[in-house]
């Protein structure tokens, strides 16, 4: 049987660091021997069919195959279509009535308790919020990520230890599902 998958590649082609071009990224996934490739915008999102394998087994096959090919290592998540509509189907913030720029989902590669973040108080960076998911972080930050004082609480390296996590704007958490859909 197969399966559409989105892979999502996390901190390529950002201030021209771990430069990946998309015409690359598609090659390599058809020599991974996936079928219906392609890409979504220059900020490591692909679309890729497959018959064997599961969302951890592809990941790690793509990230071994970016190094191998591109000399550095970069994070791997690959979903399939279930997973990103119900994403976005369980988004906890009205998302119709906001600009995509406003909402963003983290992906992350395993599940993540809640104590996580108790160290994080949502009170001190009103009028910004978040809501965990099933291994996603739903983040609401009015005036973007780029001046986001919650995001950059949320992405401290002892909040994120031990997982993957992988950030995409609405627009795209939106496009991903529908383009894993057809």
């Amino acid at each position: 049987m197969t399966t559409t998958y989105a892979a999502l590649l996390r901190g390529i082609n950002v201030g021209g660091n771990k430069k990946v071009p998309m015409a690359e990224l598609r090659t390599l996934l058809q020599g991974l021997g996936h079928g219906g490739v392609g890409t979504y915008l220059q900020s490591g999102n692909a679309v890729f069919s497959a018959d064997r394998g599961d969302e951890d087994s592809l990941a790690a096959e793509l990230a071994d195959a970016v190094e191998k090919h591109f000399g550095f290592t970069v994070g791997v998540l690959v979903r399939d279509h279930a997973y990103l509509r119900a994403v976005r189907e369980a988004c906890p913030f009205p998302a119709t009535e906001l600009e995509a720029k406003q909402l963003h989902v983290t992906y992350f590669s395993a599940p993540v308790d809640p104590g996580r973040f108790a160290s994080v108080d949502p009170a001190a960076f009103l009028t910004e919020d978040f809501r965990l998911g099933d291994r996603a972080l739903y983040l609401y930050a009015p005036d973007g990520l780029g001046r986001s004082k919650l995001a950059e609480a949320l992405a401290k390296p002892r909040l994120l230890k031990g997982v993957t996590a992988t950030t995409r704007n609405w627009n795209t958490v939106v496009k991903l599902e529908e383009l894993t859909g057809a």
